[in-house]
């Protein structure tokens, strides 16, 4: 058999996408389905349906992960393939739910060609990636990696006060421990790109080597609050013209580093944020993200290196959180490639600057991500689009990729 014989059914996959579109769509074309709200608990009865008429057994684990199986011809580590289906608000039709489905196609496509797989092919709907519901996000397989704990993540409350354990309880999703996975051949993710550079450079295929490392720290910026009319410039404290100079001072700095380098100044808070009042207190957070781990330590020295007093105002700096570059399996990520190119699709490799379920999944699990264009970049809203025939290829990638894999 020629693996690059066998393709999926574009039809289909648009089809079935537009299906799981209908749970929690939005006026505006869009998805809203948190995770493990009515909208998600009915998406992921439909998928477990889906699954079972192909003669997969589906399963869920402790934290409402979702296991859909199709037997091998022998036992051994599955070829899994995942993402997620919940969504963040008025977000898109293909974010997460397109590595799921694509797994789902993947074993339609093995089962209309007769196709017995040598190995176990699993399906995985990982909870709460997007924390849109309950913080953080990537939160159930943070808990199957040992990057979260478990019982702290139970007790995560949504903004109506519903615990995490609450809702997994009701859902009816909540399984036992024993069905985590453990093993496997390789883990696949097929995403959309969310950003730009796919689309701009018309390339088809996104080869993902690693989701680049991050530092996110927090400034605060301290000053004297007096009255704006009677307060004279000299002698003013004002927090908020210093923290200016610090934004640009940072902006100088960091654009001066690396050209892949990105950062962004993504929350400011005034205080007392009143007209007439001089800003006694400016607090900004500042994060910066790249693969290569120097950069992101020398984003780091340049933060610690701000000078403790500006225009007479204290400066504070507080590291809130970060995350070293998590490279993905090279022998996996080389199967993906050849996939690529036996398909005749045009790909480059290209770095994740979002976090998905994969880089968890990469610290015990062979792991590969995939990336498919994003239509002006957009993602995480209603206008967030990838094209059918872009995401047929991807699935297309993974279907080889699969095949790859089985076939030794």
């Amino acid at each position: 058999m020629q693996l690059q014989q066998v393709f999926v059914n574009g039809g289909r996959l648009k089809d079935t996408i537009e299906a799981f579109a209908d749970f929690g769509r939005t006026e505006r074309n869009g998805v809203t389905r948190l995770s493990l709200s009515e909208q998600d608990v009915q998406v992921r009865n439909y998928f477990a349906a889906c699954c079972e008429e192909l003669g997969m057994s589906v399963t869920a684990d402790d934290m409402g992960n979702m296991y859909a199986t199709l037997p091998g011809a022998q036992a051994g580590p599955p070829v899994v393939i995942g993402s997620h289906l919940d969504t963040v608000k008025r977000g898109g039709r293909f974010d997460g739910v397109l590595g799921v489905l694509a797994g789902l196609e993947v074993v339609r496509t093995l089962v209309d060609h007769g196709i017995k797989p040598r190995l176990p092919v699993t399906v995985m709907n990982f909870t709460n990636e997007e924390g849109a519901r309950f913080e953080p996000s990537m939160m159930a397989s943070g808990v199957l990696s040992g990057k979260f704990d478990k019982a702290v993540m139970l007790q995560k409350k949504d903004p109506e006060g519903t615990t995490f354990a609450e809702a997994l309880a009701a859902s009816g999703f909540a399984g036992d421990e024993s069905n985590r996975i453990k093993e496997a051949t390789a883990y696949l993710e097929l995403h959309i790109e969310q950003g730009p550079v796919l689309e701009k450079e018309n390339i088809s295929i996104g080869l993902v080597d690693c989701v680049v490392g991050m530092a996110c720290y927090e400034i605060e910026v301290t000053g004297e609050s007096d009255h704006a009319g009677t307060t004279p410039m000299d002698m003013r404290k004002d927090a908020l013209f210093a923290a200016t100079e610090i934004i640009a001072e940072l902006r100088g700095k960091l654009g001066a580093l690396d050209l892949e380098l990105v950062y962004t100044m993504g929350r400011l808070n005034v205080l007392p944020n009143i007209h007439t009042v001089i800003p006694n207190k400016v607090i900004f957070t500042v994060e910066a993200r790249h693969k290569d781990m120097d950069q992101v330590r020398a984003v780091e020295e340049i933060i610690l290196g701000l000078p403790e007093e500006v225009l007479s105002c204290t400066v504070g700096r507080t590291k809130l959180w970060g995350r070293d570059t998590v490279w993905f399996d090279p022998q996996v990520c080389a199967k993906v490639e050849q996939a690529a190119q036996a398909l005749g699709y045009s790909a480059r490799k290209i770095a994740s600057g979002a976090g998905h379920d994969a880089q968890f999944v990469a610290g015990f699990l062979p792991s590969a991500m995939i990336f498919v264009p994003s239509v002006n970049g957009k993602s995480h809203c209603e206008e967030e689009l990838t094209y059918y025939e872009d995401c047929e290829k991807g699935v297309n990638v993974v279907l080889e990729t699969v095949l790859s894999i089985l076939n030794g």
